[in-house]
């Protein structure tokens, strides 16, 4: 696409959007069983609740805004869903036979576009939902940054946050789809090597953007790391030797087996102590 075409797409909205492409002005009533789902859909998770409010409405007031469609590249007998997927499942389980389309001509590219703009002018995406998009429009269509900003119609320092996210390891993003870590939150954990445990923390905790700021600065400052449960078997080593020699003894086993031993000596004569015995027993 020429860049110089590319508007705000979340000022312009859907029906700018359409207005790019081939569009058949008549809607259609297509049977339920001819859509699919869109292969571009950002959206993942579909939450039961507001699916349930749809489904109902649909049942009082059927379908008021027409699911905008375009020919399947896989099935020429079946059309492939660019903005409505909600819609139609909500369709499916309020029991209707058929549903209203609009039919488009769009390439992948416009159909990624018009999911995404669709989904995060409704705030339907969650965080992690909304940077995979992105991230599409960058390495399937040769995006920028820059280029998805004007798009979206966000500024660029917001889709470079929400990329960020996406290098967090899957535990910590699924939290976030979940929404049981804030984008705020996450967004503060990029970069750290235990990210998943603080991520754990500041949920145990309730912990406020703020607090977990502050939280994630003490343990950079200390250089304190949070400790997975040390084995039994290495933790019952370590108290019979510091037992024995009456010294603090750490003992990092790796998993093929290899590590090191730490004793630690408050004193020459500790040290002493530490050399005697080694010199003694080897």
């Amino acid at each position: 696409m020429d860049s110089n075409k590319i508007k705000k797409g979340l000022g312009r909205g859907l029906s700018s959007l359409i207005g790019e492409t081939k569009t058949e002005t008549n809607i259609n009533k297509l049977s339920i069983s001819d859509l699919v789902s869109n292969k571009f859909q950002p959206r993942k998770i579909f939450d039961e609740d507001n699916l349930i409010e749809l489904t109902n409405s649909i049942k009082q007031r059927g379908i008021i805004q027409p699911i905008i469609v375009r020919q399947s590249n896989n099935n020429k007998l079946k059309y492939e869903i660019i903005a409505g997927e909600r819609r139609w499942l909500a369709a499916q389980k309020a029991g209707l036979h058929e549903v209203p389309v609009v039919i488009t001509e769009a390439d992948d590219l416009k159909s990624l576009e018009f999911a995404i703009v669709e989904n995060v002018q409704r705030n339907d995406l969650n965080a992690i939902e909304e940077a995979r998009g992105y991230q599409r429009l960058i390495s399937e269509f040769s995006y920028d940054q820059e280029k998805v900003a004007q798009f979206i119609g966000k500024s660029r320092s917001h889709i470079a946050n929400f990329l960020r996210l996406l290098v967090l390891p899957k535990q910590v993003l699924k939290l976030v789809e979940e929404k049981k870590l804030t984008p705020g939150h996450a967004k503060i954990l990029v970069g750290l090597d235990n990210a998943e445990l603080v991520a754990k923390k500041i949920i145990e905790e309730k912990l406020s953007v703020r607090q977990a700021e502050n939280l994630v600065k003490f343990f950079k400052r200390k250089k304190i790391k949070f400790k997975s449960p040390k084995d039994s078997n290495l933790y019952a080593l370590e108290t019979s030797i510091t037992e024995k020699v009456g010294l603090s003894v750490l003992i990092k086993n790796k998993k093929n087996n290899t590590g090191t031993i730490a004793v630690e000596y408050k004193s020459l004569d500790q040290l002493n102590k530490i050399i005697e015995i080694i010199k003694t027993n080897y």
